[in-house]
Order: structure tokens, then C-alpha cells, then sequence
């Protein structure tokens, strides 16, 4: 507490000193000093603030002055200069209109639009002041003139300093030994001079002499600067700083023929490409006062563009080659291709010629350019020249060398270092190049085959630029994100694809269906019903484009074929097809097969060298279980002189895959094998059933087989079993219901946009009717099929019914409810009275509402069928209402409005919450 009281006090007293020092302009004391600093820096910092106190008095710290040279040159407007100048000679719109049709003249290359001037970023200021520069450091050459500063420190026996500026006659005013003429000596001369004198006139007497304050000269700029005119600079200034100082040179000024002239008289050039590229600044001569620094225009320019480190538009100078032009360029890339370099220049007839240089030729590089010309250096072939590529199921897809007796074991050792977990080892190819023209034959081989037992006829010796494809066992297996990954940074590039819809997740799949042609085309109607929207088919067509250019350049694509791992069996044949299609030529065919029917992989296959009918089963995955072996079906197809025909021969696949050759025949460009399913053979078919039955839970079916069978199978219905409310979903059932849904609401689409639907005349509200409109199309079918197990449980053979994949049967335990749903004043669920009609229960739950159709009442009943009552004094007995039945009061839809549809939406919707109700318990 004393401690704050103190600090209080202190505080106080300071602002109280501080306050007459504002008054009257004292200096604060020590003793104030030391008390301010015992404050905390903020306290210090806001004392200082509000009495205007320099901090620097109270704290002890004198700021100290800071030599510093004021900027002479800011950023210039490069593009305003131009345009204001343009402006002022009246030609500014017509460089504009010349600009303007520059970009739109595509027969311009559009690379040498975007060729900048060399040298020219190095001027990019506007000068701001004329003020000289005065802390440069003078060397020991400098002389020294009129104006020029001389500090003389002397000290031993006598401690003084002097000042000495040289005046007018060249004279320095020494107090002790009187003139002394300095004119037309250098600083180092005047030093050693000065130094001498004073040793030998002062005895006892050291010295010390540096240069002070340098004298400022005038100088002139002219010519194509940026800013010519008169400048005063230091008198250590250099052609170079005088051209900093001026803001450069404009657009047309040569940077390689800067003229120093003295007098009239021309004292020096400078090339400042000997300073830009070699950085020799020989030719930075010193300037004197009165001297003129004089930028001529430019001489000739030269564009390089293409394969060189620095392509830009250079200046020449007279008699300089495409050495010298090539070397201005920093010389060429690594991928540069020398031998067929180009020059497009101007000939005598004003008509652009183009003159084809060898620049790996002395001849070539000896050819002396010319104004105007511009100089294409053309880029090496991508191509490797022996390179082996392996892509596909292997650990390391990419280019690998080639060297002459080598085989696939030496590309791929080792079956667990080198192949993928997934690969497949029984089936891969090896893409070969036949002649120049780049058509190519597929060899087929066995990985397992190759690497582990090194058989000879699978351990295939390779040829330069083969290609080996590994495929996977299994396509479902891959981690296909880095590829999805990749497709989408291509799809973005080429368009903005909606995010919300992407074609699922698997991007290269979604592409590669659209490419393959053995699958059906995709569809964006069926029977007239929108099954896709445009957008998505719009974005598949997108994802097509993207993921056809990538297959099509597969071993081409460096990050395509890192990924190549995780492609599929047809996605990494998809190049190869496209080159055997391509190839076809009429009298050879096209040397592709097919393989349909009960196989792993079905699809289109390239026909390899000397392939068999059991090499087309391994390539297509081998057999499913199911096939039938004993005859298999193929075609082949005949074209001579007379047309084209057709022949069926049937195959034994049991002695095929045996290798008999009675069998296993040599196949043909065109060939189709089809491989037939064993009679009677049918995939697992599981159905189930749940609730009250003695047995439930899932059952295999055979073909057939009835739901009366499987009744007696799981043992019959317990005592607590309703028969009346059994639920029956089928999946086909549910799939047609969707389809419907789809119709109904295309139907009320088009209504709604071409007619008025209320009887006044007036539209139906557009916010309503989209309303509904969403609820129609987010309807999920639910596929109850209406079974009477009552009927079926007597044996009744047309109440049977005969069952299907994936059928469940729900059989609830007794009922004893009834609900009322609808327009009524209280929708609730009633205990069930036999005996009471649908006026009383709808009585029970408070009676219609005004908006209520009574007329169309209707009652779903709890097998799922539905009937409307009738309203005679006679009545059926399908009029008697059941435990687990519901009774619907629909809307009138002519309350509202005309349009009689939306009758039969209230109606789906209805059905479809009762049937989800009752599903909902399964």
C-alpha cells in the first residue's frame, strides 16, 4: 500500500515538473530524469504524449541523426506514361484500336505477345527530386574541385579541426599555413600533399583529412529519356546514376549506344547489356559538370522465343549473329531442339519469309540477324527413345530403361516386391510398336508364370518402347481417391462443375462408363420419364471429355500413370482398343475379340499374337461358377469379295482349357465367344421372413418356388400371427412404383406450365405448387405387394404366389386398432369395435373438416388393398371393416382448385405413410 501511495506521489509530481516545464520551457533535472525513469514504459510513453515532452530528454537517449539520402526515384506508371503520352500526340486511340486488334488477330502466335523488352524493368522509377547524393563513399581518383569539403583534424601537441572549402580559384584557406592551390588534384594526391606540409611546418603535429560535404554538379539528360532535362547530381556520379536519376529510358531509346559527351565532344559509350548480362561496368564513366549524357533511339530488335532461358526482345548492334543473339538469351534449355530452329523476317518485298537455322552448326550460328526478325527456337520430342513403360497392378508403374536380351523378370523380379497384393497372375500384355507408323500388335503372358518359373513362352523377351500391362484380379478392391483426386483438378480446370452433384464419388468411373461402348447408352429418358436431369448429363459429358483425353495418353501422362494401380481392367485397356480400332484397315480387320455370358471380366479384349480360345477365358477373369463347359458358343465373322457372313461353331470349353487343339481353335480379328449358364442354374436367391411364424429369419429358394412352400418350410403362423395385416415388399414391384411416381409428377410439371388450374381463371400459387411438387418427387416407393395369406394358408392355388429375390414377408402379431386419418378434426388410432362403420369412426374422431371430400372416403385395408365404401342400406361383406385397417377423408382438390391430379397426390401420399407405418414395425 505505501508503495502504490509512493508511486502515486511521484507520479503526481512529475506531471505537476512536466506541466511548468510545458509552461515555460525548462530543461527537466537529473534528479526528474531519474524519478521518470522509475515509471513503467506505458505510464513514461502517455506522461510524454500529453505535455508534449520529447521522450528522448527524459529517458537520457539522444536521438541521433541519420545520414540518409532522400528518394530520388518512386515507381513509375508505366502503362499511364505510355498512354498520356499516346494521349498527347494524338495517337493514343489509334494504338489503343492497334492493341485491341492485336488480341483478336489469333494468327499472331501468343507467345511473342507476351515477349517483354530486356533491360527495360530496370528503369521502373519515376524520378521525384533533384537533390544530389551526398553520402556515396569518395575514392582515392576523385578530384577534387570548387565547392568540395575538407575536414582536417590535427592533433599531438595542439588538438584542433578545421573545415576547408575550396573556393572559386581552386585555393583551400589554411589558418596556419595560408593558401594552398588544390586545383586539379586527385583526393589521394591532396591527402598525401596536405599531410606533408603539415609534418613538416607543424613540428609535433599529427593529421588527419577526410572529405566532407562533395560539391554538387549540373548535368543534362537528353534524348529518349523517360525524363530528359537538367539534373543536379553528386560529383561522384555516373552515366548509369544519371540515367536512375532521369527515370531512364522512354519506349524507343537504345540502351546499348549511351553517349557521354563533354564539350561537344563524344567521350564514351555504354552498352548496359555489358552490365545486365556480364556485369562490366567499364564503360560507367564518372561525369564531370556540364557534361551531356545522350540517349540515341533504339537500333534494330530481335524477339527470341521458345526453347531459351530468357525469352525476351533484345536490341542489336550491327553485324551480330544468332551466337551472339542466343547468348543475349542466357542461351537454350535442356529441351531445346537446335537443328530446326527458325527466323521469320522481312525480304525485300515487305512479305514475311522463313528462314530455318541449324544452330548446332557454325554455319547456323554464323547467320547474322537482322531488324525485325523474330528467332524460334523449337522444343525436343517428348517421346523417350528405348524406354520401357510398365503400368497397371504394380508397385512401381513408370518409364524404365531398356536394354537389348531383356525380359520381363528383369523388369519385374520379384512377384511380392514389384506386382501389387491385387494383381492378376495369370493374365497381362505387352504392348508392341510393329513399324513407324506406330501400329502395334499385344502379346500375351502370365506374370506368375514369367517371374517365379521363368517359362520361357511367358518370360517374354521385350523390345524397345514396349509397353507391359499388369491388370488387378478384382476392380473392386482399388483405393481409387488419388485418381478421383486427380480428375477432379482436371474437371475444375476445364469448367466450374456444380459441387453438389458430382456423378457419385468415383469420378474416373463415372467417365470411363460414358467412354466404354460395350455398356448400354446412358439415358436421360426412359418411357418418357426424366431419369436425369440436364446438368448431371451435361457434367457427365464434361467428365467424359477429361477422362477420355487422360486413357488416351495413359503411358504418356506422368501423374495418370503413377496411378495406374488403381484403374481397372477395361479402363487400362482403353488406349490399346483405341489403337487396334484406329489401325483397321480394310482386308486385315481390326484385331480385337469379344468374350460374353458367365465369365469374371465380360467385355472386349485385344486379340494377341497367336492367341486361343482358353487365352480369351483368361483374359476375361476365367469362368464364373455356373458356366456351362460342355459347349460354348463362337462366332466369327468372314469378309471376302462377296460380302460379309457370319458362322456359329460350338466349343468345348472342358478340352479348351485343357489346351486340346481340336478345341482350343486359334481366334480371329472379330471373333465373339459367348460362354453359356448350366441349365437350370440359378444365382443365390435369398428371401426373408419375419414376425409371427414359428421359424423366421432368412431362407435360400429355388426356382419356382411359392410363398405357400416357404410357409410350409418355416413351420406355419404362430397363435398370435393377423394374417389380415401381412406386409409382401417385392423389389421390382417398388422399382415400377418409382418409375410411376416419376411419371405423375412430369405430368403435373407440364400442367402446371401450360394451363390455369383454379375455376376463377387465375394460376394455381407457383410457392404451392412447388411445394407439392416436392413431396410428389421425394416419395420413396415402397414395392408392398398385396398378398391374402388367409387364402393361401387353405391351399387356395390362386391366392399362391411365386417368389422372387430379395421378398420379405412381414406377419404382425394380433391387431386390435383402427386408424382415421385425413381432413378430419382429430386424426387419431381407435380401438376396434366390430360392428361400427366408417361414419361412426370417422364420427369418433371429431367428423370432417370443411376442406373434406366425405364423398371419396376410402379405407386402406391392413392386407394393403383399398376400397371405398358404399353408402347403401346394402352392403357387402368387403364393406366390413377390420382390426388394422385405416379410413382416409381426403382433401377436396375443388376447394382449392381445379386440378384433379392433385387429388391422386394426396392419395400417394396416404398409402405411402400407412404402408411405411406398417413397415416401419418390421
Amino acid at each position: 500500500m505505501l508503495q502504490q501511495i509512493k508511486q502515486f506521489i511521484i507520479v503526481g509530481l512529475i506531471a505537476t515538473i512536466l506541466m511548468g516545464v510545458q509552461a515555460h520551457a525548462v530543461t527537466p533535472s537529473p534528479q526528474m530524469i531519474e524519478q521518470f525513469k522509475q515509471l513503467p514504459k506505458s505510464e513514461q510513453a502517455r506522461l510524454a504524449k500529453q505535455y508534449g515532452i520529447d521522450p528522448s530528454l527524459l529517458t537520457g537517449t539522444q536521438a541521433q541523426n541519420q545520414l540518409s539520402n532522400p528518394e530520388v526515384v518512386g515507381t513509375r506508371d508505366i502503362n499511364a506514361r505510355d498512354n498520356n503520352a499516346r494521349d498527347e500526340d494524338g495517337r493514343g486511340t489509334d494504338n489503343r484500336k492497334k492493341t485491341a486488334k492485336s488480341e483478336l488477330d489469333f494468327s499472331e502466335d501468343s507467345s511473342k505477345g507476351q515477349l517483354r523488352r530486356f533491360g527495360y524493368e530496370m528503369f521502373a522509377g519515376e524520378p521525384s527530386t533533384f537533390a544530389p547524393v551526398s553520402d556515396v563513399p569518395v575514392p582515392g581518383e576523385y578530384l577534387v574541385g570548387p565547392g568540395d569539403n575538407i575536414k582536417v583534424q590535427l592533433y599531438g601537441k595542439d588538438n584542433k579541426e578545421y573545415d576547408l572549402v575550396i573556393n572559386r580559384e581552386g585555393v583551400i584557406q589554411f589558418p596556419e599555413l595560408g593558401p594552398i592551390p588544390v586545383m586539379g588534384l586527385s583526393f589521394s594526391e591532396l591527402r598525401d600533399s596536405l599531410s606533408q606540409r603539415i609534418k613538416q611546418q607543424m613540428i609535433g603535429i599529427e593529421s588527419n583529412i577526410t572529405m566532407g560535404e562533395l560539391r554538387s554538379i549540373r548535368i543534362f539528360v537528353a534524348g529518349d529519356a523517360y525524363k530528359p532535362g537538367s539534373y543536379t547530381v553528386s560529383s561522384l556520379s555516373t552515366i548509369t546514376q544519371a540515367l536512375f536519376v532521369a527515370g531512364g529510358v522512354n519506349e524507343i531509346g537504345s540502351l546499348r549506344n549511351v553517349q557521354l559527351k563533354r564539350n561537344g565532344k563524344l567521350i564514351g559509350t555504354l552498352d548496359l547489356y555489358d552490365l545486365l548480362m556480364r556485369g562490366d561496368a567499364s564503360g560507367d564513366l564518372r561525369l564531370h559538370s556540364g557534361d551531356v549524357v545522350f540517349i540515341p533511339s533504339i537500333g534494330g530488335l530481335v524477339s527470341v522465343t521458345g526453347e531459351v532461358r530468357r525469352p525476351a526482345i533484345y536490341e542489336l548492334k550491327h553485324n551480330e549473329s544468332m551466337a551472339d543473339v542466343i547468348a543475349m538469351a542466357a542461351g537454350l534449355n535442356a529441351g531445346a531442339y537446335p537443328r530446326s530452329s527458325s527466323i521469320e523476317r522481312y525480304n525485300s518485298k515487305s512479305l514475311k519469309t522463313i528462314v530455318n537455322v541449324d544452330l548446332t552448326t557454325e554455319q547456323g550460328k554464323n547467320t547474322l540477324a537482322k531488324a525485325g526478325d523474330v528467332v524460334r527456337v523449337k522444343s525436343a520430342t517428348e517421346q523417350y527413345e528405348s524406354a520401357i513403360t510398365v503400368a497397371g497392378a504394380v508397385v512401381r508403374p513408370g518409364k524404365y530403361q531398356w536394354f537389348a536380351g531383356q525380359k520381363i523378370s528383369d523388369v519385374l523380379p520379384s512377384l511380392w516386391g514389384d506386382l501389387a497384393v491385387s494383381a492378376d497372375l495369370d493374365y497381362a500384355i505387352v504392348i508392341r510398336e510393329v513399324n513407324q507408323y506406330g501400329d502395334i500388335e499385344v502379346h500375351q503372358f502370365s506374370p506368375g508364370k514369367a517371374i517365379v518359373a521363368k517359362e520361357t513362352s511367358q518370360n517374354l523377351s521385350l523390345n524397345a518402347r514396349d509397353k507391359i500391362l499388369i491388370f488387378s484380379f478384382s476392380d473392386d478392391i482399388q483405393n481409387r481417391y488419388e485418381l478421383n483426386k486427380l480428375v477432379k483438378e482436371r474437371v475444375e480446370k476445364v469448367t466450374s462443375l456444380n459441387t453438389n452433384n458430382l456423378l457419385g464419388s468415383d469420378l474416373f468411373k463415372a467417365g470411363f462408363v460414358q467412354l466404354d461402348k460395350s455398356n448400354l447408352t446412358q439415358r436421360s429418358e426412359l418411357a418418357g420419364v426424366v431419369i436425369a436431369d440436364k446438368d448431371e448429363a451435361e457434367e457427365a459429358e464434361v467428365v467424359k471429355g477429361v477422362v477420355n483425353k487422360m486413357l488416351a495418353n495413359l503411358f504418356d501422362d506422368t501423374d495418370l500413370l503413377k496411378l495406374s494401380n488403381q484403374m481397372g481392367r477395361q479402363e487400362l485397356l482403353y488406349p490399346v482398343m483405341v489403337k487396334l480400332n484406329s489401325q483397321g484397315r480394310a482386308g486385315s480387320g481390326i484385331q480385337i475379340v469379344a468374350i460374353d455370358g458367365q465369365v469374371r471380366e465380360p467385355g472386349v479384349y485385344p486379340l494377341t499374337v497367336g492367341a486361343r480360345v482358353n487365352d480369351l477365358v483368361i483374359a476375361a477373369g476365367g469362368l464364373k461358377e455356373g458356366a456351362y463347359t460342355a459347349r460354348a458358343e463362337l462366332t466369327t465373322t468372314f469378309t471376302d469379295i462377296k460380302g460379309s457372313s457370319i458362322e456359329h461353331h460350338n466349343i468345348d470349353l472342358t478340352q479348351a482349357m485343357q489346351g486340346i487343339d481340336d478345341a482350343n481353335v486359334r481366334l480371329t480379328g472379330r471373333d465373339m465367344l459367348t460362354v453359356m449358364t448350366t441349365p437350370d442354374w440359378q444365382e443365390t436367391k435369398i428371401v426373408e421372413i419375419r414376425g409371427e411364424v414359428k421359424f423366421p429369419g432368412r431362407y435360400n429358394i429355388r426356382r419356382g418356388e411359392t410363398l405357400n412352400d416357404l410357409l410350409t418350410r418355416v413351420g406355419g403362423f404362430t397363435e398370435y400371427a393377423y394374417l389380415p395385416s401381412a406386409v409382401f415388399v417385392r423389389e421390382s414391384v417398388r422399382k415400377q412404383e418409382q418409375i410411376e411416381i416419376k411419371k405423375l409428377a412430369d405430368q403435373l410439371r407440364r400442367d402446371l406450365a401450360t394451363r390455369g388450374v383454379s375455376k376463377d381463371g387465375t394460376v394455381v400459387n407457383y410457392a404451392d405448387a412447388q411445394l407439392m411438387l416436392a413431396d410428389l418427387e421425394n416419395i420413396k416407393a415402397v414395392g408392398r405387394l398385396v398378398v391374402d395369406l388367409s387364402a393361401i394358408s387353405l391351399g387356395i392355388e390362386q391366392a399362391n404366389l411365386q417368389l422372387e429375390d430379395a421378398d420379405i414377408l412381414y406377419v404382425p402379431s394380433t391387431k386390435q386398432t383402427l386408424a382415421v386419418i385425413g381432413e378430419v378434426q382429430n386424426p387419431a388410432t381407435h380401438r376396434f369395435k366390430d360392428g361400427l362403420t366408417v361414419e361412426q369412426y370417422v364420427a369418433m374422431s371429431g367428423g370432417e373438416r370443411k376442406r373434406a371430400d366425405e364423398g371419396q372416403t376410402y379405407v386402406i385395408k391392413a392386407n394393403g388393398s383399398v376400397y371405398i365404401p358404399s353408402h347403401s342400406s346394402w352392403f357387402s361383406s368387403e364393406d366390413q371393416l377390420q382390426a388394422g385397417d385405416t379410413i382416409i377423408v381426403p382433401l377436396d382438390t375443388e376447394y382449392k382448385d381445379s386440378l384433379s391430379l392433385w387429388s391422386q397426390i394426396t392419395g400417394i401420399i396416404y398409402n405411402t405413410a400407412v404402408a411405411l407405418s406398417a413397415i416401419s414395425n418390421m
